[in-house]
């Protein structure tokens, strides 16, 4: 899908003066827009150019982290300032043909069981025809959104990229598809837009850590609203909230505990656990597929001293003979 070139006011490409890796308040913006302007964003993979279509298992473990999630801007919205409302309408994502996804041990800690999965692991994925393909069949709906829009911190100096923030930031949020719209906070003034960390699909929960990382082209409509007042994003959107967009038939694992993320831990190894002993994936392969695809969902937190998460796999990404 692309764009139409006469609606964009402004692009700005992700050359190495208009990508940043560190949220600071003090950088100075690569373009000053009007409220109501169109802008697309160019935005590098995760990696920063790091990995590629042709990249095996080994270069993850030669990875330099400190360039992770190049940030496309930041740019200014003319007119913005502290208490007022940046609204962003998300209008299109395109890819350009491949993603990957990773599995980053050591020092990191990334992902929801980093403990058990001490080896590098890395799965280039072939984005054509609206599917992100996998092994034995396997093909996973594209709906791309960026992991990372946000707004400049008020607090001086430089901050990671990794956690969110009030300001927005590594939300990862699935559903910033194309046809929604994000409000977040301004902090400072201008508001100093970025963008970045792009998906071509995830699970909620993003638990190996990476979902299907892309490069892509972000398009944006912005907008200031100066009569609302909110201390966290706010997002309107339509999903889709399946693979499919639709309801469809699921399989899930639970966990149970008085830690809603040793819950999610449980929920995500009894998956792994099925996947692999019941749909003929390998645990590195199982637990890859969870990040793309497998949505944690939140069931009870009323119920003390224990709280329930569940892990949803979809069956519509398997081929029909590994359907339950």
């Amino acid at each position: 899908m692309s764009s139409d070139h006469d609606a964009v006011d402004h692009r700005v490409s992700d050359d190495d003066a208009n990508v940043h890796s560190r949220w600071n308040n003090d950088l100075e913006p690569v373009l000053t827009i009007d409220p109501g302007d169109v802008v697309r964003f160019e935005c590098r993979d995760a990696t920063s150019g790091q990995l590629g279509p042709d990249s095996v298992t080994a270069d993850v473990a030669e990875l330099d982290i400190d360039p992770v999630h190049p940030l496309t801007g930041p740019i200014a919205i003319d007119g913005a300032g502290p208490g007022d409302v940046l609204q962003i309408e998300l209008l299109e994502l395109e890819h350009r043909g491949w993603g990957y996804t990773l599995v980053l041990p050591g020092a990191a800690d990334l992902g929801l069981l980093f403990d058990a999965f001490p080896d590098p692991a890395l799965h280039v994925w072939d984005l054509e025809d609206d599917v992100a393909r996998f092994v034995n069949g396997i093909e996973v709906p594209l709906d791309p959104f960026p992991g990372i829009l946000g707004v400049a911190p008020g607090e001086e100096g430089e901050h990671s990229t990794f956690p969110p923030r009030s300001v927005g930031g590594n939300m990862d949020v699935k559903h910033l598809t194309a046809g929604s719209t994000l409000s977040l906070p301004v902090a400072v003034e201008d508001a100093l837009f970025s963008v970045g960390d792009c998906h071509a699909a995830q699970g909620d929960g993003e638990v190996c850590g990476t979902g299907i990382e892309a490069p892509m082209s972000v398009t944006c409509r912005f907008d200031v609203r100066s009569d609302l007042s909110i201390e966290q994003p706010r997002f309107e959107t339509d999903g889709p909230f399946t693979p499919t967009g639709r309801d469809e038939p699921m399989f899930a694992t639970s966990g149970i505990g008085d830690d809603l993320r040793e819950a999610a831990r449980t929920a995500i190894r009894g998956m792994i656990d099925h996947l692999h002993d019941e749909r003929e994936l390998t645990r590195e392969q199982a637990y890859i597929l969870c990040s793309a695809a497998v949505d944690l969902k939140i069931n009870e937190v009323v119920n003390a001293p224990n709280w329930v998460v569940s892990a949803y796999l979809p069956e519509s990404i398997f081929p029909e003979n590994l359907r339950r």
